[in-house]
């Protein structure tokens, strides 16, 4: 062989031992690559389950704070049924029955997060005694809606218990007379932000906050009563996750989680369109998951931890589980949700309930919760503006792998 070709022989050789040793190391990076992904997963969700647990030794919604709270409960109920304002006697007793009954008794969660925010988001000059006690008294304005929204499903929906106590519409058979009764705990939110806002340059905006949110509580109530066909046979064919993600929006996160936060932000005077937006976006996520979350404990919580009848499938409700299951259903299992689901029939209830568990959906439910857990962690890590992550971080805490 000559030299020439004796050295073309040998360049060629070691274009092909590197070609070999690059895809070697190709091949060894690739498996490299899903090794350091799986223990990136695995990392990020020990590492968000780190930062949880560090903010489940602050909690959002800490006992010192309810008991502030209800400290000033009994001058709301002054404020609301003053002589000189119902100058009836009986409809001044009425009043404070209806609030005792359907307000102060639940977990006030939408109130105490309210003022946690406040707190947060409010210049150190602004954390004065007085005010926060005003953003008490706004937190308790959020509680007059949920029991007046609340007080109002109950009778929509037929249901028996609210808070582990008969639903005021059951209560001494009050009955229909109980819409009157909604109707004068939305008033008498209005009622105590004029009494002690009005002035304030908050005012409009605290107000028309309310006013808006409860206009879309209201739609997205309209679209699950539609959903449902007003009591009689669901509709399966209406029951898509494009219609459940809307009522979601419409009808929980909105007053759930966007009107005490942006109410908090009002208070403190906020104005940064671009902040209310990134709230609004993670809050509607927010909502979304613990909307989820509220369907799989209405078929598979304990009613006596929930305070209240697990009632969505003989009611026929529009739920992420019936959602899923349809996506999933073979022709079969379709017919027997067609024939069993919206129907009070225990057996038939029974029907709908094994098929859930036959199409894995409370596996299903505990791989969306995880995989929710990290995104939103991921979301609220990416807020800008200014935003503190310490407040969603503490609010999804909050709702993380929730029993009630």
């Amino acid at each position: 062989m000559s030299s020439v070709a004796r050295n073309r022989f040998l360049s060629a050789l070691g274009v092909a031992q590197r070609l070999v040793t690059a895809e070697h190391a190709h091949v060894a990076r690739r498996a490299c690559s899903s090794i350091h992904h799986r223990n990136a997963v695995y990392r990020r969700t020990l590492d968000n389950k780190v930062r949880m647990a560090h903010y489940a030794r602050k909690p959002l919604t800490n006992k010192d704070e309810s008991r502030e709270m209800m400290a000033i409960w009994p001058d709301i109920v002054r404020d609301i049924t003053d002589s000189e304002v119902l100058e009836i006697p009986d409809i001044s007793k009425w009043m404070a029955k209806v609030l005792q009954y359907n307000v102060p008794g639940g977990k006030k969660n939408r109130g105490l997060t309210l003022v946690y925010a406040y707190k947060l988001l409010a210049p150190s000059d602004q954390l004065t005694e007085d005010n926060i006690r005003l953003a008490r008294i706004l937190a308790w304005c959020v509680e007059l809606i949920q029991a007046f929204f609340l007080v109002l499903d109950d009778i929509q929906d037929r249901s028996l218990l609210r808070r582990n106590q008969p639903c005021w519409y059951r209560h001494n058979d009050i009955g229909l007379a109980a819409i009157n009764d909604a109707t004068l705990l939305e008033s008498a939110t209005y009622f105590l932000i004029r009494k002690h806002f009005k002035g304030k340059e908050c005012y409009i905006d605290i107000l028309e906050t309310f006013q808006s949110i409860i206009l879309m509580t209201a739609m997205g109530q309209s679209l699950d009563l539609l959903s449902t066909n007003f009591g009689k046979k669901p509709k399966l064919d209406l029951f898509t996750m494009d219609r459940y993600n809307s009522i979601v929006k419409y009808k929980c996160s909105y007053y759930t989680f966007i009107l005490p936060i942006t109410v908090a932000m009002h208070f403190a005077g906020i104005k940064d369109l671009e902040m209310l937006r990134q709230t609004k976006t993670i809050l509607f996520e927010m909502g979304h998951f613990f909307q989820v979350q509220d369907d799989y404990l209405g078929c598979y919580g304990k009613p006596e931890v929930i305070g209240k009848d697990n009632t969505d499938i003989e009611e026929g409700k529009c739920t992420w589980l019936i959602v899923v299951a349809l996506q999933r259903a073979t022709p079969e299992q379709r017919k027997i949700l067609e024939e069993c689901y919206g129907l009070s029939d225990p057996e038939k209830v029974q029907c709908v309930r094994q098929l859930y568990n036959d199409l894995g959906l409370p596996n299903t439910y505990s791989i969306y919760e995880e995989e929710t857990y990290n995104l939103l962690n991921t979301h609220i890590q990416q807020i800008s503006r200014g935003l503190p992550h310490d407040l969603f971080l503490r609010l999804l805490d909050k709702i993380y792998r929730r029993v009630s």
